[in-house]
């Protein structure tokens, strides 16, 4: 199979789908692997790596046109033009995009999104990595910007020799939201994490002790806690839906001056109501006297790092995807959740719960008419 590797021109994106080792792999399949020149080279992964692999370097209109497209992130609006009616596999977050959905169905485009494959126990492999490292940069990220420099209550995450630390409010138990806590605990800061499951919580509570307060999540409790925070930390994920919000505005407005909220859901949709992207050039914004951190792609700080990660999770389902993505979907039901839109249609379901109007498979069609 043809397979293109275009550079990421997100916002300080630095991940790259394929390492070098990865076309190497793919290269001795059999595979006709176009890399887009510089796309490794915000990962340090150099054009001549990739050649050395075996892989052919091209534009990035060269590197569209293959028959599988791998990406990190969803294509931007300046990518729309180069969508065809191949197989593109990348993060997408559909159900928090209607333009990229359009776009996606007027294309034609086979849509494989990392956010939805998902195996049978629930698990997320794909979005896994991703989530563990941002929610680690969550910590981080908020504990920069609640510095007096930057704007925020100067108040250190660590505290002082007789001074207590930052108080630390994560909202969801998940991968993002317990490794966004791990961070805070290891910190040194007065850590609260708040989540519907209890069991969830009883198990953050016997990892970390009494240096964490678990808090059951009821809109009243929410509000209590974030109302004494210093940073709040929002990572709720419903898999392939729209965040919910959990944090109002009239909340935010009345929280403790210079306080930072850090949304790990923006991609998403984002889980506070006064939500909405923003960028490693552009990071924060203030709602009331808080500041609001909502960067999407927050692992491309750490490209390096991330792309390792990500690609370790994704490449056996691209080597599937490269045999044929259709028997691929066949042998493997986690990669088949992943579909999220293929011959001018919408696939997944919950893309065409928020979309309505968009056209979607005819199994989705007749669930419509029961619903």
């Amino acid at each position: 199979m043809r397979i293109g590797v275009p550079k990421e021109i997100k916002n300080r994106e630095t991940r790259v789908a394929l390492t070098p080792e990865g076309a190497r792999r793919l290269v001795e399949a059999g595979h006709d692997v176009l890399v887009q020149s510089g796309a490794g080279a915000a990962a340090f992964l150099t054009d001549a790596a990739y050649a050395d692999a075996g892989a052919r370097l091209g534009s990035a209109e060269e590197a569209w046109a293959q028959d599988l497209v791998l990406k990190v992130k969803e294509p931007v609006p300046d990518e729309f033009p180069l969508l065809r009616d191949n197989v593109l596999f990348t993060f997408l977050h559909l159900a928090a995009n209607e333009p990229l959905a359009a776009a996606l169905v007027e294309a034609r485009t086979t849509a494989l999104s990392y956010d939805t494959v998902q195996l049978a126990d629930g698990s997320l492999p794909l979005l896994t990595p991703m989530s563990v490292i941002a929610g680690r940069l969550a910590t981080l990220a908020g504990g920069y910007h609640l510095l007096s420099s930057q704007g925020g209550r100067g108040v250190l995450l660590s505290g002082a020799p007789g001074v207590a630390g930052a108080r630390v409010v994560v909202i969801g138990g998940g991968i993002a939201g317990s490794n966004a806590l791990a961070q805070a605990v290891g910190m040194g800061a007065d850590a609260v994490v708040i989540d519907l499951d209890e069991s969830r919580l009883a198990a953050l509570a016997a990892q970390h002790g009494d240096r964490v307060r678990t808090v059951v999540s009821t809109p009243d409790s929410i509000e209590q806690e974030v109302l004494q925070a210093d940073l709040v930390v929002g990572a709720v994920l419903v898999p392939g839906r729209p965040a919910p919000t959990v944090v109002s505005h009239d909340t935010v407005t009345r929280m403790r001056p210079g306080s930072v909220l850090v949304d790990v859901a923006i991609d998403q949709g984002g889980c506070f109501e006064d939500s909405r992207p923003t960028t490693h050039d552009d990071p924060v914004y203030r709602v009331g006297e808080s500041l609001l951190y909502c960067v999407a792609n927050m692992p491309g700080a750490v490209g390096a790092t991330a792309t390792a990660a990500l690609t370790h999770a994704t490449f056996p389902y691209v080597e599937a995807l490269a045999r044929g993505w259709e028997r691929a979907l066949s042998a493997d039901p986690a990669l088949s959740r992943g579909l999220n839109v293929d011959a001018g249609t919408v696939r997944y379901p919950a893309v065409a719960q928020a979309f309505p109007h968009l056209p979607a498979s005819r199994a989705l069609q007749d669930a419509r008419a029961v619903d």
